[in-house]
């Protein structure tokens, strides 16, 4: 027997909306965090080791998944924050990026690898 919508609880309301967890609305968004818990880890990597394409390719994904949560219908709001979140962290890591290679030290590294690059 189907019960109205009056009178489930705000959890049963959660269960069975169409964003809720019986859905892939819920799961994919759920999942998704794990690229936001590998880019935060990543801060303690040095920049040196960080990957430009990969980074911008994550902040490209968050802003284009973070435009289609909003025109979807349901709207995704899960979706949406943590696309937010892959693109921030992305960004984060982006700019780590280009202070490294505007520094002295990657500059000197390049000079050198130019002069063996010759030598050889």
């Amino acid at each position: 027997m189907a019960t109205s919508a009056a009178s489930q609880s705000a959890i049963q309301k959660f269960i069975n909306s169409p964003a809720g967890p019986k859905t892939i609305h819920f799961w994919a968004p759920a999942m998704k965090w794990a690229l936001v818990f590998a880019g935060l880890s990543d801060l303690q990597r040095p920049a040196d080791k960080l990957s430009l394409s990969q980074n911008l390719s994550l902040v490209a994904t968050g802003l284009i998944w973070t435009r289609y949560s909003m025109v979807i219908i349901p709207k995704n709001y899960s979706l949406g924050t943590v696309n937010v979140f892959v693109a921030s962290t992305g960004l984060l890591q982006v700019a780590r990026i280009f202070k490294y290679r505007m520094s002295d030290e990657y500059k000197q590294k390049q000079a050198e690898e130019q002069a063996q690059a010759v030598k050889a």
